[in-house]
């Protein structure tokens, strides 16, 4: 069995993290992707644990299932390679700013016209045909400017960045989707179309399905924000012997965590006796959790709660997902062998489908490992390869 999207052709001019995270998506999903660097590769093959120069494993996370190639796109002759190579391309995916795009003729409205079928794909800071269309823009900046640093501030007066590129790694996501979104229309209209996702706006939109609040009514002066998120109380909480993670929801549930906590009157009260009450009154309701979860060990609170039917897990620090019982049960870190950097762990691809399942089917790509496969498949003569790599 095969991907969903098994016979795509995916042209990758992407780098760092956004895009190449999409991508690598639609190539666990079957799609054939051509991942073009520059003469000088991804910036992110330098950055993170490495073998060998250039396979660092933060680009190893990023580009599995890719081919790789090299052109330099500045040059005319690797540009027409590129755009010869669209012919049979499907997917068009690149996140460089909007003007660099369009001085190289990869805009789409450059694009479109010879290549009508094609989905031109592409994630910038900002939204397109806004005062800040070309203003570059990274993960901590997006964090920052969407107010997901300054949710911090709200539980201890300092803002900080939450401790992954969440803006690069969920946008890529969007981009990913959207991308398949635009597939099924062209399988619908035959015709492509582009696709843009502006990280800054894609962030507002995560960030305030909860704490939007008063501003839903435009009435933002009457309070912003989820309490149940600000309180510092919402953490995991210290066990005897570590930290423990809970979280009861319905009113059932929180008679039944109660119980376990042996505070089964608390369900009567009246500051915890129905949903509205406890959403009224969170910074009580967590800190009495907080007073209790030190009374025994994280594996006798397991063991309570989960007889009593309430969510819970331990807090893993990295090292511990290595040898996580459930991770081994299903496989998730899967060891392949790579041509270059050896024996090499690639997590699992999370999603399932029952008839076209995705797959890991190659690692990433050294810099320009398969450049010249790709144009002598795409018909390029030796002295036509030749010319496109001088």
């Amino acid at each position: 069995m095969s991907g969903p999207l098994d016979g795509v052709r995916v042209i990758d001019l992407t780098v760092n993290v956004l895009g190449p995270i999409a991508t690598q998506i639609l190539g666990d999903m079957g799609a054939d992707v051509v991942k073009v660097e520059s003469p000088q590769g991804d910036p992110i093959r330098h950055v993170g644990a490495a073998r060998n120069p250039g396979m660092g494993s933060y680009f190893l996370n990023c580009n599995r299932n890719k081919r790789g190639m090299v052109l330099d796109l500045k040059r005319p002759a690797g540009r027409a390679a590129l755009v010869r190579l669209l012919g049979d391309a499907d997917v068009l995916v690149h996140n460089m700013r909007p003007s660099a795009a369009q001085r190289l003729g990869l805009d789409h409205a450059a694009l479109t016209a010879a290549h009508p079928r094609l989905v031109h794909a592409s994630a910038a800071g900002f939204r397109q045909k806004s005062r800040w269309w070309d203003r570059p823009a990274f993960d901590d900046v997006i964090q920052g400017m969407s107010g997901i640093a300054a949710l911090h501030a709200e539980r201890d007066g300092e803002p900080r960045f939450v401790p992954m590129v969440i803006a690069d790694k969920f946008c890529g996501y969007v981009l990913a989707s959207a991308i398949g979104m635009a597939l099924f229309r062209r399988e619908r209209t035959g015709r492509g179309q582009e696709v843009h996702v502006p990280m800054l706006e894609t962030m507002l939109n995560l960030n305030l399905v909860e704490h939007m609040s008063w501003g839903t009514f435009g009435e933002p002066e009457r309070g912003l924000g989820y309490s149940r998120m600000l309180t510092p109380y919402r953490r995991p909480y210290p066990t005897q012997d570590g930290h423990i993670c809970l979280l009861a929801n319905t009113d059932e549930q929180w008679a039944r965590l109660f119980a376990a906590i042996e505070r089964p009157e608390l369900i009567t009260d009246p500051r915890f006796a129905r949903l509205v009450d406890r959403s009224r009154n969170l910074h009580e309701l967590y800190s009495l959790l907080d007073q209790s979860m030190p009374s025994r060990s994280t594996a006798e609170w397991q063991e309570r709660l989960d007889a009593a039917d309430v969510p819970n897990g331990p807090v893993n620090a990295l090292k511990d997902l290595f040898t996580d019982p459930y991770l081994q049960e299903t496989g998730f870190f899967m060891p392949m062998e790579h041509p270059s950097e050896g024996t090499m762990l690639t997590p699992a691809v999370p999603v399932a489908f029952s008839e076209s399942p995705g797959a890991v089917r190659r690692l990433a790509p050294r810099l320009g490992e398969h450049t010249e496969e790709i144009l002598t498949a795409a018909g390029f003569s030796p002295a036509e390869i030749a010319e496109a790599q001088a």
